[in-house]
């Protein structure tokens, strides 16, 4: 089950996905309507660095910021 933080990180809400069977620890970065279109993916590594599967719609700044946001915030939704 998806992990939701209620607050925006650059405009965008996040949600972790940490036991997905078929795809490691991901966390989908999406727009008001918590839809995938135009919404980026990143990757989490166990050390809490990030891969960008998917940017979506999200500038490069947006990125940064979130993938920081991820490193900081990542052991919380193990």
């Amino acid at each position: 089950m998806p992990k939701y933080y209620e607050f925006k990180v650059c405009g965008y809400y996040l949600y972790y996905t940490a036991s997905c069977v078929i795809e490691a620890m991901h966390v989908h970065a999406s727009d008001r309507k918590l839809t995938e279109a135009g919404s980026a993916k990143f990757f989490v590594m166990n050390n809490g660095d990030t891969t960008v599967e998917r940017q979506g719609q999200l500038s490069d700044r947006e990125v940064r910021k979130i993938r920081e946001f991820i490193k900081k915030h990542y052991k919380e939704t193990l």
